[in-house]
């Protein structure tokens, strides 16, 4: 006799045949089932060790796959452990499906509103409401994630999750993935009016800056083609960081990251083309780097992306690579911001490094930038880099070189401390290929130290670099000036080699450049454990980049 199928085992069936092929978790009796469900069809169940890091594990997977991201978490508090990730998922507009148990019942310890608790930080709340409908239903949470880009909240209420759910011949059938539908891109006649506009814009401009977003990451080949055609320049948002590497005409990141000629060179336009990029506070500085005569446009598929930060002369609502394609026929190419001249300083002015400063090392603490430029020389170039939030977040934002868009994982939309770690376990499932490397504050490595358990158990070669400056250093350096007491944002030193060391990591205590010899012998092999390098770092400095962030709270 046949048993017949439940509805969690439905819904785990049919998000293995659209293409998922990893989820993320921690499991309990509520979400028991739906995930043996995915792991009898195929799919990798990643545990995790708190539902706060699988959630930003499967954001960063999807953002490096190019997958939709699932994650599966038990009902109550289960997603409520999760929700600071799923808030980051949300506000990035990564296209990610929280599966969660749910209890109906107001008299159940584990009941609150989570279509409440979902909607208020900008997830969009789904139920299975019918065993008969799993499929169909399931099916709508993977089409609104893929192709509208949302984070979805799946509830699935324990007794329809328990009732027996016909299995519709085809609806799930494997075939297209998620994914291959969210890739479609077309211009319609609407859009290409505006587009045309655009392209007047483009050939009117002297001095054309490209600012491209994560919404352009699947478009270098057309923005390139583009920006030949008009003499732009190449610039991206922090998330994007990489996208034009190799270019010689790649400004690196815009914003509060940016180059001294960055700014200069973005500041001197007289058109700026946000491209899948919200030219927010952060890729703008605050709109400083809009110089007051220069015209924006932006092309996003969401029009309310449009003017939501900065004024914007005109909006495509679009796909980012249909539009960049529309624009470039054939012709010839205009010089716009280009010259030889230009090129050169570039080359000689275009990263960080080049940038001169003061080694503040000494009475043993290592300037941070030292340490950077050291570990970027000493780290294999094919690496993926993943950055938590904090004072010390721009040093390896700005001096930790990355091969392409493929080589940056930055879930900062949401600003939080402590999802560091987990973002670069899901970016190293998604990218096998290359070194994955953690940059985290002292702060967040033990918000989410937890995590590092889970680098051992699932094998990982990853480095983990911790900026110890034993303190909350923004914090410290926003509200030390004014002479405000600092007690509750500074901590007694912590041996963070030796607590790496006890979860199964190589670890190394770093307070000088000396001190970095210990990663290049681990670098040598058999890289058969992961590394933790733990910096104690100069403190005296405040980020600039932080100030700029602090002007909009």
């Amino acid at each position: 006799m046949t048993v017949p199928e439940t509805a969690a085992a439905a819904v785990g069936r049919t998000l293995a045949a659209r293409g998922v092929r990893t989820a993320f978790g921690v499991v309990g009796s509520g979400n028991f089932h739906v995930t043996n469900a995915l792991v009898e069809h195929g799919v990798r169940f990643v545990a995790a060790r708190h539902e706060g890091g699988a959630a930003t594990m499967a954001d960063a997977y999807a953002r490096m796959s190019g997958e939709v991201g699932v994650v599966t978490v038990h009902q109550g508090p289960g997603l409520t452990n999760a929700m600071t990730g799923i808030a980051e998922a949300a506000k990035s507009r990564t296209p990610m499906i929280v599966l969660a148990g749910e209890a109906t019942d107001a008299r159940s310890n584990f009941h609150i509103d989570q279509d409440a608790l979902a909607a208020a930080v900008g997830a969009v709340p789904m139920r299975l409401t019918d065993a008969a409908r799993a499929e169909e239903q399931a099916l709508e949470a993977v089409r609104v994630a893929a192709r509208e880009r949302r984070t979805v909240l799946l509830n699935l209420p324990l007794d329809v999750q328990s009732a027996p759910a016909p299995v519709l011949t085809g609806a799930a059938a494997p075939g297209r993935s998620a994914a291959a539908d969210a890739a479609e891109d077309t211009v319609g006649d609407t859009v290409r009016d505006t587009a045309a506009e655009l392209g007047r814009l483009l050939a009117g401009a002297r001095r054309p800056v490209f600012v491209a977003g994560r919404g352009a990451r699947h478009a270098r080949r057309e923005l390139e083609a583009l920006a030949d055609r008009t003499g732009a320049l190449l610039a991206t948002s922090a998330v994007a960081k990489g996208l034009f590497r190799g270019s010689p005409w790649d400004l690196d990141v815009s914003g509060g990251f940016a180059t001294p000629l960055a700014a200069e060179l973005i500041r001197g336009a007289d058109l700026i083309v946000g491209w899948g990029c919200a030219l927010n506070m952060w890729t703008t500085r605050h709109g400083s780097l809009i110089g007051p005569e220069a015209k924006v446009a932006q092309v996003d598929l969401d029009p309310a992306a449009v003017g939501a930060h900065v004024r914007a002369d005109l909006g495509v609502a679009g796909d980012v690579r249909a539009v960049a394609a529309a624009l470039t026929g054939p012709g010839g190419a205009a010089p716009g911001y280009r010259s030889a001249e230009l090129a050169r300083r570039i080359r000689d002015e275009g990263r960080w490094r080049a940038v001169p400063y003061r080694d503040e090392s000494g009475a043993g603490r290592i300037d941070p930038r030292t340490l950077t430029i050291a570990l970027d020389d000493l780290l294999p170039s094919e690496r993926v880099v993943s950055v938590d939030s904090g004072n010390f977040m721009g040093y390896p934002s700005m001096f930790l070189d990355v091969p392409d868009a493929g080589g940056f994982c930055f879930t900062q939309a949401f600003q939080s401390v402590g999802l560091g770690l987990a973002t670069a376990i899901g970016a190293a499932l998604a990218r096998p290929d290359r070194l994955p490397v953690a940059a985290l504050g002292d702060g967040g490595a033990f918000m989410g130290i937890a995590e590092l358990e889970t680098v051992v158990r699932l094998g990982l070669p990853m480095v983990v670099v911790v900026y110890d400056d034993e303190a909350y250093g923004a914090e410290v350096h926003h509200f030390g000036p004014h002479g405000h007491p600092l007690g509750t944002v500074r901590f007694p030193p912590a041996d963070l080699a030796s607590i790496a060391r006890g979860h199964g990591f190589a670890a190394v205590t770093v307070t000088d450049a000396a001190g970095l010899a210990g990663v290049a012998e681990w670098l040598k092999g058999p890289r058969d454990r992961p590394l933790l390098v733990h910096a104690k770092i100069t403190g005296e400095r405040g980020s600039w980049w932080l100030e700029e962030a602090f002007k909009g709270h």
